[in-house]
């Protein structure tokens, strides 16, 4: 059986739909293909069950040819199912004339099943298009399955030392939490607990290295869109920064701080008892 994703977007959309692609391909045997974005293609190298990606770029103005050229794709190989989280005529026409028969979408004419997404954390709010094929999803069990050489590579560039190993991840620019309380924060971290490891996050690093660093350290302390996917799909205690808590998933470890748009006004006191050193 093989299942098409048409997935609009970032990495940060893609990483949204890792958990639901796993739960098709474990729950069915489903090999899955994935239309995406090449500069986001990247977030599917973590998803072992990928069979084939097929680079196209919803949100650039594709051209006609690029549309037939993704229904040449689409209609090759021999799809049960299609999750299309595009939107427009386009896509609707380019899906009416595959051969796939159960299409499911939030909307559109080419749809054979219509869902209602749901809020939350976008990750769950996918279980709204796998109900048509009779699946569940616990989007909070899923972790990634990162290779042990880039886990151990990502291990072996910690700082020295046996103390807990916080990650900081900022995203940087307009609106995020000011670049001096992020200077300053190891030092009021290390004045509660001497022995801390402070790890910046390698935002420039390829996604699996950047994936197996978040996965090496014990806490994650991020403003940073992807950096926060991350860290919920490998399951590790964050703080995430400028986040609401409905946006997250309800489990121990994992906190909102702060309010998007406002983080210039986040007390370094408020991060701090976050971490559970106030």
């Amino acid at each position: 059986m093989r299942v098409l994703f048409l997935v609009p977007g970032g990495i940060e959309a893609q990483l949204h739909c890792l958990p639901a692609a796993a739960q098709v391909a474990e729950a069915l045997g489903a090999q899955i293909q994935v239309a995406c974005a090449p500069t986001a293609a990247s977030a599917w190298s973590l998803l072992p069950a990928v069979e084939k990606l097929i680079p196209f770029d919803f949100n650039s103005s594709p051209t006609l040819a690029d549309w037939a050229n993704l229904l040449g794709n689409v209609r090759e190989p021999d799809f049960q199912a299609c999750i299309n989280l595009a939107s427009g005529r386009q896509v609707d026409l380019m899906l009416s004339m595959s051969h796939i028969p159960t299409r499911v979408a939030a909307g559109g004419f080419s749809a054979t099943n219509t869902v209602a997404i749901g809020s939350g954390w976008p990750a769950q709010a996918m279980a709204a298009y796998l109900k048509p094929l009779g699946l569940t999803l616990n989007a909070d069990g899923f972790r990634l399955a990162l290779p042990k050489p880039a886990l151990d590579k990502a291990k072996s560039a910690l700082p020295a030392g046996q103390g807990p190993a916080l990650l900081l991840a900022p995203a940087g620019g307009t609106g995020d939490w000011p670049s001096s309380c992020w200077h300053q924060l190891p030092d009021q971290v290390r004045s509660k607990l001497p022995d801390l490891r402070v790890v910046q996050a390698s935002s420039k690093a390829k996604l699996l290295e950047r994936a197996a660093q978040v996965a090496s350290c014990d806490v994650v302390l991020s403003s940073d869109p992807i950096t926060t996917e991350l860290a919920l799909l490998a399951g590790m205690p964050l703080v995430a920064l400028g986040r609401s808590s409905t946006s997250l998933p309800s489990r121990q470890g994992v906190q909102a701080v702060g309010q998007a748009g406002h983080l210039d006004q986040l007390e370094p006191a408020a991060v701090l008892t976050a971490l559970g050193l106030g």
